[in-house]
């Protein structure tokens, strides 16, 4: 498989900030994202959803523009402007033609630079935000997960929830607000990733224009790693049809070097309709509509979870289903045809998500945060061939262990039990 060549380039400037781009000469959009390596695992239990806040706010108007100037002048170029708030990164980003990528810079990085914080749109905001949490907390798939991740890394940041709560979110005002983006605007703390069709010199050179007067500061944000706590969680909410079930156990860090072993065993364990949980509780058993397992590395941690969704009835066999599950994978070796599909799978996935400016903009963002480096395609296919069925045995021994596995099963349960003992594998 040949690789196709990647244009990118890396440049520090003088005040420290990172500047990363890539040249896509084929197309004619551009994407650019401002990033800030830090989260909402980097804030303290009062200021809990701060960042995701912070994130909205910016939105709200600056210095020489307000609300409806920004919305207008991205709507007149076509442009998409949109933010994020990960527990380890918020990131404001465009994405227009190429021919409107000055006006998008300036846009763009008023946004970051200027922000007012008005007190009137706090109070506004404060409002759709506390809305924005009971959306969620309706929702009981992001509940299920959200009352997992709490639990299995309770009394960390990492644990807590990206909006807040409402108690912390009732709090935030401008000062707080002030202060707390004051800390995290710093060159040290921000990257300037884009992709697409533009020159890195040019781009460079309006970066610097508008970014040179922020002054060096140190970054000593960065919160220490959590321990797990593998708990069994029952949670009853009467109203919900479904019973909610999440399974998760710890896994490695994003930079670990088994990581490609991760990718492999978690794509084949449910990672898509081929995958090993769905075949068999979804279509054997018929016992679930949705069953999926998700990997989620950071920078010191992971998590490797399952969800499903079932009756009160089912939810114990689908429970020792996925027990099941783990245990086959750690006492039989994993065919050579499942490893080849799930190779294989992964790598389309891989090259498919690479398509766009976009993506790949994001992705010169987070190798840069987690690497330091950038790997080219034909290096990340062969680090996924590399992995073979004796590694996928062995990480299957480290990660599935009884006492690691916590559970949260969140509905209706009327009196349904779980004991540790269900657990064994």
């Amino acid at each position: 498989m040949v690789d196709e060549p990647r244009n990118i380039q890396r440049e520090i400037l003088p005040n420290g900030l990172t500047v990363l781009t890539e040249t896509m000469e084929h197309i004619r959009s551009v994407s650019i994202g401002i990033w800030l390596r830090t989260g909402s695992r980097d804030e303290d239990d009062a200021a809990n959803g701060i960042s995701h806040f912070l994130e909205h706010m910016v939105f709200k108007g600056t210095k020489t523009r307000t609300a409806e100037d920004i919305a207008r002048q991205v709507d007149s170029i076509g442009g998409n402007m949109d933010a994020f708030t990960a527990k380890e990164c918020i990131c404001f980003n465009v994405k227009v033609l190429d021919e409107h990528l000055p006006i998008a810079m300036d846009v763009l990085s008023d946004l970051v630079l200027n922000p007012i914080f008005d007190a009137e749109d706090i109070l506004r905001e404060r409002g759709v935000i506390l809305e924005e949490i009971k959306m969620d907390e309706d929702n009981p798939d992001y509940l299920v997960h959200e009352i997992f991740t709490q639990n299995f890394w309770k009394d960390h940041p990492l644990g807590k929830p990206i909006a807040g709560t409402k108690d912390t979110v009732r709090r935030f005002d401008q000062d707080l607000l002030l202060s707390y983006y004051a800390r995290h605007i710093h060159p040290g703390n921000l990257i300037i990733s884009a992709a697409g069709s533009l020159d890195h010199k040019r781009f460079v050179e309006l970066v610097g224009e508008r970014f040179q007067a922020l002054k060096a500061s140190k970054n000593g944000l960065h919160s220490g790693p959590p321990s797990v706590h593998p708990r069994i969680v029952m949670r009853n909410k009467k109203a919900l049809e479904q019973v909610q079930i999440c399974v998760g156990v710890p896994s490695h860090p994003i930079s670990h070097a088994m990581r490609y072993t991760s990718y492999v065993l978690n794509t084949l364990l449910g990672g898509g309709m081929s995958s090993r949980l769905f075949q068999n509780i979804r279509e054997r058993q018929g016992l679930a509509y949705a069953i999926f397992s998700e990997l989620n590395p950071f920078r010191d941690t992971g998590c490797l979870s399952i969800y499903a969704g079932t009756s009160r009835e089912s939810a114990s066999k689908v429970v020792e289903s996925i027990i099941g599950e783990f245990r086959r994978l750690k006492d039989e070796p994993v065919p050579e045809d499942e490893v080849r599909r799930a190779k294989d799978q992964l790598k389309g996935n891989l090259m498919l998500s690479l398509e766009s400016s976009a993506a790949r903009m994001s992705n010169l963002a987070r190798q840069e945060m987690y690497f330091d480096r950038f790997f080219s395609l034909d290096e990340l296919i062969e680090k996924i061939e590399a992995v073979t069925a004796a590694d996928l045995s062995m990480l299957s021994r480290e990660y599935f262990y009884s006492d690691k596995i916590a559970v949260t099963v969140l509905g209706n349960l009327n009196g349904l039990k779980l004991s540790r003992q269900a657990l064994a594998c």
